[in-house]
């Protein structure tokens, strides 16, 4: 690379950053003015921001879950962290003052990560290398946290699907036994903690949402839409459906089970399915050249012997 090259290139490196970090100084501030007006007119946004001061933490970590929360702002204009964090299980302040922060912490790191590269390397292609990590780093400090809360939210929602059917179980026999629904939500949250771990910490929460004047009802919806599983959003609008206008629960939690156990029995035959197209793969790649090796290469070897011989007389 010449020098006059090598000279532009850094030069519209360092032009690039610095409309990068300028643009971003800018969002952020502007992102802070709307949160602060959105604060005073909307009392849950002000409740959401005093939470992140009592938590007792550093101030430098408040200030990074703010910077954090800002951030997710402007890359998340639907809302869908919001469900995300909640389906993930980060409902507690103190979680959600930690994933703002890492969220904030990251585009510091990968920037870092990338200066460190640029200062202390020797490649001759240095700038150009560095200005394709910034970029890498750029993307990466916007994406990285939504695939990886996307990635928690997803197996903590498979969790609670496989929880699905030992709770319509443990709903069918409590029933039996002449509970309500409320004593039969309260002894499932009381007795089965280590069997439904997720589902109870769930429940718990609707729990204490009814004894604080919530309908159960509206408290039951909330929870169906917030997680969003089919399943437990069928099983919660037949306890609804029950709380509201009476009737047997037994047949309609017996038949949603028999529908579910249907429905992953299908599942089930289509991952095999697809398991065995792939082994059928792996089998004709691997297996099947070393088989004819095995069988076909006596035979082959007698063969060349046999002309080598004739060419040899």
């Amino acid at each position: 690379m010449s020098p006059t090259l090598f000279a532009t290139v850094i030069a519209a490196a360092i032009i690039v950053c610095v409309l990068a970090l300028a643009a971003l100084a800018y969002l952020l501030v502007r992102t802070r003015e709307e949160s602060a007006v959105r604060r005073r007119l909307d009392p849950q946004a002000a409740a959401a921001s005093r939470d992140f001061n009592a938590t007792g933490n550093a101030p430098i970590i408040e200030s990074m879950a703010r910077s954090g929360k800002a951030i997710e702002q402007m890359v998340d204009t639907e809302g869908e962290s919001a469900q995300l964090i909640i389906q993930a299980g980060w409902r507690s302040t103190k979680a959600r003052l930690f994933w703002y922060a890492f969220q904030a912490a990251l585009p510091v790191v990968l920037f870092a990560g990338v200066a460190a590269f640029w200062t202390f390397s020797d490649s001759p292609q240095r700038a150009l290398s560095g200005l394709l990590l910034g970029v890498i780093a750029a993307i990466l400090s916007f994406l990285a946290p939504r695939w990886i809360l996307r990635s928690v939210a997803e197996g903590r929602r498979k969790k609670v699907q496989h929880e699905v059917p030992l709770f319509i179980h443990l709903l069918v026999l409590l029933f039996e036994s002449g509970l309500s629904t409320r004593q039969a939500l309260a002894s499932i949250v009381r007795e089965s903690g280590g069997v439904l771990p997720e589902l109870g910490g769930e429940l718990d929460l609707v729990l204490r949402q009814v004894e604080a004047g919530a309908e159960a009802g509206d408290a039951l919806k909330n929870l169906g839409a917030a997680l969003g599983v089919e399943d437990l959003t069928t099983v919660l609008g037949v306890l609804r459906q029950v709380d509201r206008y009476g009737g047997e629960l037994r047949e309609p939690l017996l038949e949603t089970l028999q529908v579910i156990e249907e429905r992953r029995g299908y599942e089930i035959r289509e991952k095999v399915n697809l398991m065995s197209g792939r082994m059928t793969v792996v089998m004709v790649l691997f297996f099947f050249p070393a088989l004819m090796i095995f069988v076909a290469g006596p035979a082959f070897l007698s063969i060349i012997t046999a002309l080598t011989d004739i060419n040899a007389r």
